[in-house]
Parts: structure tokens; sequence; C-alpha cells
């Protein structure tokens, strides 16, 4: 476990680097025994900074919750972060040029809850009762920590990626929202294009077999530490594509079929 005062410093570090637009090497260089637990430390840690800086929790988002991006990062369960205030895009909107430091896109099912979740034991059904809607969304991830570090060719671990905020930046949905009971979103998916060319395309099912499955994780996770999932809160529930990277003057489409479509103009 590392000490509270190093907790601090790197929660210091990530909010300066978020704020300043740019990386830091990797904090797993520095604590190569830090545990889960202590990753969660430093980004409670950084929560609380961005809370005193006058920004408002919004909701949730799950991460790697892909086969391929827990092995990456030698994981076997998903990650969670936090949305702020100012995380949300309007569908259609502008990415202002020098916003993030090097955005890349996922397409998600997004969770509007109209009631409470807490853990233990929640299952599918308790997170679809606890819904209000779903709906298409993007999530923009952003890395404040480097990916590689130059020096010694290592790269990021389940450290770095946690205590960064589970790489969150920002948010935008969209299209058309529906009852989450009124469709199976093992097979609700999109066609990810970038500038017109088809990038990605996945189906709810990636994540975790279905969507309500990382809320399940997440609300049980929550309860070790006394949390809970309020309503009127976002959730991402993870992605079911790879990111796509977003370059200067790219414009991001996401079609979802019969639930519409939500896109963002990179300046």
């Amino acid at each position: 476990m590392i000490t509270d005062e190093q907790v601090e410093d790197a929660a210091r570090r990530l909010f300066e680097a978020e704020r300043d637009r740019r990386q830091i090497s990797l904090l797993s260089l520095d604590f190569p025994k830090a545990t889960m637990d202590d990753a969660y430390r430093v980004q409670a840690a950084l929560v609380k900074l961005k809370v005193m800086s006058g920004l408002t929790i919004k909701g949730w988002k799950i991460g790697l919750t892909s086969k391929a991006m827990q092995s990456a990062l030698s994981i076997d369960i998903p990650d969670s972060g936090i949305l702020f205030d100012d995380m949300f895009f309007e569908d259609g909107g502008t990415v202002p040029a020098g916003r993030f430091i090097q955005p890349r896109i996922e397409a998600e099912i997004a969770f509007v809850m109209k009631a409470p979740l807490a853990g233990p034991d929640v299952w599918v059904d308790d997170v679809l009762d606890a819904t209000d809607h779903i709906t298409p969304s993007l999530e923009i991830l952003d890395t404040r920590i480097e990916r590689v570090n130059k020096e010694t060719g290592k790269i990021r671990t389940f450290f770095d990626t946690i205590s960064d905020n589970a790489a969150n930046a920002g948010i935008v949905v969209g299209g058309r929202a529906a009852g989450p009971r009124d469709v199976d979103l093992r097979w609700m998916g999109a066609i990810v294009s970038r500038s017109g060319e088809v990038e990605e395309t996945g189906l709810g099912a990636g994540v975790l077999d279905h969507p309500a499955k990382g809320i399940v994780w997440l609300a049980n996770r929550l309860h070790q530490y006394g949390m809970r999932i309020e309503a009127g809160q976002v959730v991402l529930s993870g992605s079911f594509i790879r990111p796509v990277e977003c370059r200067h003057g790219d414009t991001i489409h996401a079609d979802f079929g019969p639930y519409g479509s939500v896109g963002l103009f990179f300046e």
C-alpha cells in the first residue's frame, strides 16, 4: 500500500496534467507494487480535487469490459471512473482544438437512472428496474499519463489507468431513448465512422455478454466503499468497439440503427 502522502501527490500530478493538457510519466514506474485499491485511492483523491475546483459529479463510466483490453493491462475485471458536468458535449457539437491531449472515442449504451442502485447482490433485473431509459452514446477517452514510457518501453498498467479516472474525458448522448426492457441490449449496436469511413462495428453483447452486467459489477463494487449509483446519474456501461483515434478535423458518427445516431466534430 502506498502512503497517503504519495496518493495525494499522484492525484495532484494528474489534476495539473489535465489542467495543463500534458502527459506525465507512468505512475506505475514510481509505485511498481501498487494494488488496485491503491489505484482507486488515487482516483478518489483526484475526484476530491475536481469537486473542490467546482465540478459536479454526474455519473459513472465503466471501462475494460472487453477481454482484449483487460489482457492488455493484465487485469481480469472492469474498472470505473467518475463523470463530471464539464464532460458532457451536445450531440453534433464541436470539441475545441486543444481541449484534450490524445482523444479517442468509443461507442456505448448509456443508462440514465431513475432510482438509486446499491449493492450488495445487485443483478441485471435490479439494474433494469432502476433505469429510466437507455440511449446511444459516445465516450471520449483521454490519457493524462503516457501510454508507453520512452526510456523503459513499459506500457500503462491498471494502476495508471484507474488512477487517471479510468481515462475518462467526455460523453455525448443522442439518438432515441428507449425503455431498458424494450430493447434486446445484447443486440443493440453501432457502426462507427470517422470522417466518412467505417472504423468499427460492434454489439452490446461485447460488454460482458450484456451491457447491464457492467452496472451490476459497479453497484456491487461501490458497496465496498459505502457508495451507490444515484437516481438521475448517467452510467456509461462499457464500450463494444475498440477505441478510435480522433484527429483534428475528424467527424465521428455512430449509427445505432433504429435507435438513431450520435456524433461529434473535433476542431
